[in-house]
């Protein structure tokens, strides 16, 4: 399968179980690996035939901006979601990490696989 990935997306948002993760944003990274949907992108050279990272980035953005999570376990698979149905992606790999929350620990977070439904 061939693989887009975005990898070191910082972006600001306001995520986490204590009431001051909920009042003052972090920053966090995303690594987002994104199964495309056919073959025909290598051999068309057609961004029809493919999915546009610079919309993927853009989206998510835009849902991070007005849509806020207690973990990151659901900002995760709230991106995947995304990914999945709005840009039709057969699989996605998505990294959520937050950086220099623990004194000595650079980067905690987790990471999701997901396949879209019907599809193996």
């Amino acid at each position: 399968m061939d693989v887009i990935f975005i990898e070191e997306f910082r972006i600001d948002t306001l995520v986490g179980v204590y009431e001051w993760e909920r009042k003052v944003p972090q920053t966090i990274q995303l690594d987002i690996h994104i199964g495309i949907p056919g073959p025909d992108a290598a051999s068309s050279d057609d961004l029809d035939d493919t999915i546009d990272y610079g919309e993927v980035v853009a989206r998510i953005r835009e849902s991070l901006a007005v849509n806020h999570f207690l973990l990151l376990e659901r900002l995760a698979e709230h991106i995947a979601d995304i990914v999945l149905g709005e840009f039709g992606a057969p699989w996605v790999k998505v990294s959520v990490a937050k950086l220099n929350l623990i004194r000595g620990v650079a980067r905690l977070g987790v990471r999701i696989e997901r396949q879209a439904t019907g599809r193996s």
